[in-house]
């Protein structure tokens, strides 16, 4: 068996299936700004209309936390750099959309706030919250594992099937909670236009069909 072609071949769909993650990432980004823009109210953290603070939350949860984590797998694997460069990047990436997640939180909690609305009822909040505090975990466990010095090769080398196999199983988390947050929000607004919902439906469907195609890249770029 040609180990050096199946190599090949396996870089080959990793790189087709990253092509395809972003395709379908950058499309849900577009349909949630067509959405929160056009059809409701838009995007702003300190203004006095409450629904305007609503939407900070979805898009930024979205474009800012799962996209770039999204983005931050692939790049580990994907992205033509030494190996250093990499990781740096996979780490950074996940920072930034960790910072951005916080802010998207506090926005659906200052929406809440104020409605006079009770906090983390719904399972929507009860995966994402715990999805957040778990990559925000893993990350921290990657950091001291993978990008500090005094960690050995031998731990890293013990800890990297865990580390991936968190990480993909977060991203799926991650998608979930996207996906319940969608119907959440479509049953609050009782989906007011039927052109509305549809777009909702395709957004969704973005959403999880980047997230299948990070994985994809994921798991064939192992073997490249």
């Amino acid at each position: 068996m040609d180990l050096s072609a199946d190599r090949t071949t396996f870089k080959r769909h990793s790189s087709l299936s990253t092509l395809v993650a972003h395709f379908f990432g950058i499309l849900a980004v577009i349909l949630m700004l067509i959405w929160l823009l056009h059809y409701r109210e838009g995007i702003e953290y300190g203004s006095d209309n409450p629904l305007k603070v609503l939407n900070v939350h979805p898009f930024l949860m979205y474009c800012g936390f799962l996209f770039l984590v999204g983005q931050a797998m692939m790049t580990y694997k994907t992205a033509y750099a030494s190996h250093q460069v990499q990781k740096m990047v996979h780490g950074g990436l996940h920072l930034i959309g960790l910072v951005l997640g916080i802010v998207g939180i506090c926005a659906a909690f200052r929406f809440h706030d104020k409605l006079n609305l009770k906090d983390m009822v719904s399972l929507h909040s009860w995966i994402g919250l715990t999805t957040f505090i778990l990559l925000g975990l893993q990350w921290l466990f990657g950091a001291f594992t993978f990008l500090a010095p005094q960690s050995s090769s031998g731990t890293r080398t013990r800890m990297m099937p865990w580390h991936v196999l968190g990480g993909r199983a977060l991203l799926y988390m991650g998608i979930v909670a996207a996906l319940t947050g969608l119907m959440q929000r479509a049953t609050m607004l009782g989906q007011s236009t039927n052109a509305e919902s549809r777009l909702i439906n395709f957004t969704g469907l973005a959403i999880l069909l980047f997230g299948v195609s990070v994985d994809f890249s994921v798991a064939l770029g192992r073997y490249a």
